[in-house]
């Protein structure tokens, strides 16, 4: 009788056994697993801050050509403001009398007709003649 009983023990020891290890087979890929997500999760926390860093740097490049442009559009802003004063002024020369007296005067030497010289300067055909005859006294 005590040898079914060692038999039946010796089975369940080996049974025992055979479970104890594929447990141990499974930890060790468990182990595997948990290695390699572990690698992969230091691989994407990497990528991460490498991210970060990009984001940073552009942020900052963003601000110096923010300022970049604030200070073309103040330059801008200044130089318009010149070329309209400028052209008043060129404006308020054109519409000279002595300008246009100049201009008509010029204008006949050339060749050209009172008509002409009227459609030019804007003004009409007798002050272009009569400017043309006060120049000839």
């Amino acid at each position: 009788m005590q040898l079914p009983i060692l038999i039946i023990i010796s089975l369940a020891e080996f049974v025992l056994f055979f479970f104890l290890l594929r447990f141990f087979s499974r930890l060790r890929k468990s182990e595997t697993l948990l290695v390699q997500l572990s690698q992969g999760q230091d691989t994407l926390m990497d990528k991460l801050k490498t991210n970060a860093e990009l984001e940073r740097e552009l942020m900052q490049t963003f601000v110096v050509r923010q300022t970049e442009l604030h200070n073309l559009n103040e330059r801008l802003e200044a130089r318009t403001k010149t070329l309209q004063e400028l052209l008043e002024q060129a404006e308020a020369i054109s519409r000279s009398p002595q300008f246009l007296r100049e201009l008509i005067l010029t204008g006949k030497r050339k060749g050209r007709t009172s008509s002409q010289l009227a459609k030019a300067t804007g003004l009409s055909l007798d002050e272009v003649e009569l400017i043309l005859a006060q120049a000839e006294n």
